[in-house]
């Protein structure tokens, strides 16, 4: 039914679902960073790393699945709106830079404009939803909290694809990587 290939990938976005839950679930247990529902984005590591190695296609996918099955084990429905819309929002910010403009801008740059991006979003649904708009005073501790959360993810991703082996981003993708593009793909 798939071919050895399509299975490899499968299994590679069902390991990155995973673990992107999981970093959600640890992370939902300790309290806010500094304001109300604010977060690291740890989870976010794994559909950033998705969207490197493969398209945007995958990267949505680990983003929607991981903030349904977020929501239901946080038993917080409700977050669903701000989560998948912030998710959505961030990794179609990513998909443009990093096909558009990386490497001209850094993996770092990217990460962190996607987690700026992410945290005026829930902001946004959240007036929407809300009907106030008090909540924009927010706004600049959510941009230095997105920058902040943004250049830990962006650093982790640079870190992963420097300092994991080829061969093993080889046997993910089931393909040998170039050396002239593995400084790319090294990110």
């Amino acid at each position: 039914m798939f071919s050895k290939s399509a299975a490899k990938k499968i299994a590679v976005l069902a390991v990155f679902t995973a673990l992107s839950l999981v970093a959600f679930i640890i992370e939902n247990q300790f309290p806010p960073m500094f304001i109300p529902g604010a977060r690291m984005g740890l989870a976010n590591i794994f559909s950033f790393a998705a969207l490197i190695m493969y398209s945007p296609v995958e990267a949505f996918i680990i983003v929607a699945i991981r903030t349904g099955l977020g929501a239901v084990y946080a038993g917080n429905v409700s977050a669903l709106l701000y989560s998948f819309t912030g998710g959505v929002v961030s990794m179609a910010v990513s998909s443009v830079l990093m096909y558009t403009v990386y490497p001209r801008i850094s993996v770092m740059s990217v990460s962190v404009l996607a987690a700026v991006s992410h945290n005026i979003t829930q902001n946004i649904v959240f007036v929407i939803i809300s009907g106030t708009t008090l909540t924009f005073g927010y706004m600049p501790y959510l941009v230095l909290i997105g920058i902040l959360s943004g250049a830990i993810v962006g650093g982790v991703i640079m870190l992963v694809f420097k300092k994991v082996p080829q061969s093993v981003f080889e046997r993910m993708l089931g393909t040998k990587i170039k050396k002239e593009n593995s400084s790319e793909t090294g990110v």
